[in-house]
């Protein structure tokens, strides 16, 4: 059985590393980016299926992104990632599947993918 393809965009480098440990087992990490630009490169390069995708990015934020990405036939799913619950709202409203708290990474990533990978919107639950 083919696992889902996650790309995972964060400014921390121990972000990234913790989600890639977490996800792990039930997804193939396909790559990690550190800004929206490159976010945008690799999406083109390797289609994931989901892309986990910080909003408080430098150079180009994740609202952005979504905006460029999807402007250019990205099919990929997003999920918002943030150390602010209060853009939730923001994340759904722009067309993200699933908004997860970076403080609830640990309960919330692999059922937030699992969510938007089933068409479902999914918010942490502190958000």
């Amino acid at each position: 059985m083919q696992r889902s393809r996650v790309l995972l965009i964060d400014d921390t480098a121990e972000i990234l590393e913790y989600c890639s440990e977490l996800l792990n087992e039930d997804y193939e990490v396909v790559g990690t980016a550190s800004d929206g630009w490159a976010a945008i490169d690799l999406c083109a390069a390797l289609d994931p299926d989901v892309i986990v995708l910080d909003i408080c990015l430098p150079r180009l934020d994740g609202f952005a992104v979504l905006t460029i990405l999807r402007s250019f036939g990205c099919r990929a799913s997003i999920v918002f990632l943030s150390s602010d619950d209060s853009w939730a709202d923001d994340a759904i409203d722009a067309g993200g599947a699933a908004f997860v708290w970076k403080i609830s990474l640990w309960r919330d990533l692999r059922i937030a993918i699992r969510e938007a990978l089933a068409g479902r919107i999914f918010v942490s639950s502190a958000a």
